[in-house]
């Protein structure tokens, strides 16, 4: 199982539940979260594939900064 992190600029919960979605549309096999209470707002992906340049151009066409942490 792979785990791959990235600090974004989500606001609140609901733009969290938004992309949430949108990734589990484009990638069923990951599970997808996010820590709103730590200051770079993670966004955690676990699975045993990650596409991490999809998730970054996914969560950007959407107007929010997604950086790969690790």
């Amino acid at each position: 199982m792979m785990l791959e992190i990235f600090k974004t600029d989500v606001t609140n919960k609901e733009q969290a539940s938004s992309i949430i979605c949108l990734l589990n549309q484009h990638i069923p096999h990951c599970k997808v979260n996010f820590d709103l209470h730590d200051c770079d707002k993670i966004l955690r992906v676990t699975g045993d594939s990650i596409p991490v340049n999809t998730i970054i151009k996914l969560i950007s066409a959407n107007g929010i900064t997604c950086i790969q942490l690790n």
